[in-house]
């Protein structure tokens, strides 16, 4: 067995920011992470973004350079099989690593359909997926990407701004109706119809199968076929380690405002946990700003600060010329407040519950506005239309 002072399990972005935490209060402390990535780690969201837009923005840009920490060895293509937290070991596929300090951040895994993966049949989450997506797009080759969410948005955009015959397959009637309040949306769908996207509204597939080089997908009784398939539907929390070994797990690792697990000296961070956010209560945030700034703190802590956790992360998309910021919950079932400096370019929309407390809040096109946000979701009284109406929008 091979002795750290520091082990983590998982070889994303959050393990690269809390190796860079560790450093911040240990400079010494052996630090090992466990990755069953073919990749040192690299920035997830340029995977359905950037790599497909900036013509000078490099899969060598793209990594994070964390073997270059001192002290840090990443060992990938292994995978973490049990973990000991009486024994403080880990057992891997590549020998067995006995930790000080144990950090989970083994984000998630792609919720899968009927559909078999395969060369033409991707379900989207990591660098090798991207790789053999690009492959297969271009040309006008005829891709479906199935899901209306953040991933099959952004893959679909990125798709038809690289010579792609794109096809949207999704569950709402109108593209960005679970998100956005109706007149928004009506403009988010109409986005996609004006590049030229197929778009397959309120439709699940219900069954699908390769055939030489074609893929076959059974839509609520309708046949489609296309050079290839990228699902993109998000993640379900990957846990089975951390349940195994005994920690509470309740959809995510369930951790404290230090990021503590409910064992000795073992932590959670990322996609992967489940923590009291200081404003929203108790959450499990996919997203990238979560997963820096988490892991940051996580390592921090495993190295001896005396902090919480106390960031209530933001998250984001572009897609075309349309991109937004967001804090909290989106909700349009909530009640909606919009404030439009310039109507679905310039302003924001409120996210209200019954009781008239503000819990969520999106915003495009304006700048430095996320810390007046949190500070608005954290107000705890009843908010009228006249409370929130240019309170963000004032100098756009």
């Amino acid at each position: 067995m091979t002795d750290f002072r520091y082990v983590i399990i998982g070889g994303g972005m959050t393990a690269d920011a809390a190796a860079r935490g560790i450093r911040e209060c240990d400079a010494d402390g052996s630090v090992a992470i466990i990755s069953n990535d073919v990749e040192e780690p690299y920035t997830r969201p340029a995977l359905s973004k950037r790599l497909w837009t900036d013509g000078e923005f490099s899969r060598d840009d793209n990594r994070l350079d964390t073997a270059a920490v001192d002290g840090v060895q990443i060992f990938l293509q292994t995978e973490a099989t049990r973990v000991d937290v009486e024994e403080r070991s880990v057992k891997t596929t590549s020998g067995e690593f006995g930790f000080d300090k144990l950090l989970f951040a083994t984000g998630g895994r792609p919720k899968t359909i009927d559909l078999d993966s395969g060369e033409r049949v991707i379900y989207f989450r990591d660098f090798a997926d991207y790789r053999r997506l690009r492959a297969l797009s271009g040309k006008g080759r005829r891709i479906a990407v199935i899901g209306g969410g953040f991933i099959g948005t952004e893959l679909a955009s990125a798709l038809a701004q690289n010579s792609t015959d794109t096809t949207l397959i999704f569950d709402d009637e109108i593209l960005g109706a679970s998100v956005f309040p109706a007149d928004l949306a009506e403009r988010f769908h109409q986005l996609y119809i004006d590049h030229g996207v197929g778009l397959v509204p309120g439709t699940k597939v219900s069954a699908g199968r390769t055939d030489s080089d074609r893929v076959i997908l059974d839509c609520g009784g309708d046949t489609h076929t296309f050079d290839a398939v990228a699902v993109g539907l998000g993640i379900t929390p990957s846990t089975r380690l951390a349940e195994a070994a005994g920690l509470d797990v309740d959809d995510g690792i369930v951790v404290d405002a230090s990021l503590r697990t409910s064992a000795p000296n073992v932590f959670a961070a990322g996609d992967v946990a489940s923590y009291p956010d200081a404003i929203l209560g108790r959450q499990r945030v996919e997203h990238v700003d979560n997963a820096t700034q988490m892991g940051a703190a996580a390592g921090r802590i495993m190295a001896g600060a005396d902090e919480t956790y106390t960031h209530t992360p933001y998250f984001y998309t572009n897609v075309f010329d349309f991109g937004y910021r967001a804090v909290g919950t989106l909700d349009p079932d909530l009640l909606t407040v919009e404030d439009w400096g310039t109507p679905h370019t310039r302003g924001a929309v409120f996210y209200l519950s019954d009781d008239r407390r503000v819990r969520g809040v999106l915003t495009l096109g304006l700048d430095d506005e996320l810390d007046a946000a949190r500070t608005i979701i954290s107000e705890d009284w009843a908010h009228s239309p006249g409370d929130l109406v240019h309170r963000l929008t004032s100098s756009a």
